[in-house]
């Protein structure tokens, strides 16, 4: 009885560390955009639906690698699929010319850069790498 529940408080431990290990993801959009933005928005514009903040400014969505763990987890989370079942989706719409991927970056640092520098711009970092040049939405 004492070593099944010494096993079981060891792996709720290691459950529980674990955990604080993974990164939060984060949607970010330059300061001076004010657009209200929600899951299914950021998810439309990710997926090339939506052209525009609900402003009529110009959204430009920035992925981060595809070998990026933080890319997989927005993949899942926010578009509900896997980074390969994105990547076909990007696949089929180039082929029939109706759409073109978001650019990819190679971390946090280049889309802080790029969301920083244009108000048009929208990404995601994990949430340790937030700057003051950044505006991290609620989703």
């Amino acid at each position: 009885m004492y070593k099944q529940l010494l096993g079981a408080t060891l792996c709720l431990l290691c459950l529980l560390l674990s955990g604080s290990a993974f990164a939060k993801l984060t949607v970010i959009v330059n300061p001076a955009n004010s657009d209200p933005l929600d899951e299914k928005t950021v998810q439309r514009i990710f997926l090339g639906k939506e052209k525009k903040f609900a402003s009529g400014t110009e959204s430009i969505p920035v992925n981060q690698s595809p070998d990026n763990a933080l890319r997989h987890e927005f993949d899942e989370t926010i578009l509900g699929r896997n980074t390969s079942q994105v990547s076909a989706y990007w696949s089929k719409l180039v082929f029939t010319g109706k759409g073109i991927p978001p650019k990819e970056v190679m971390n946090d640092a280049e889309v802080i850069e790029l969301v920083s520098k244009n108000p048009s711009v929208i990404g995601y970092v994990d949430s340790s790498s937030l700057t003051d040049a950044v505006k991290a939405i609620d989703l």
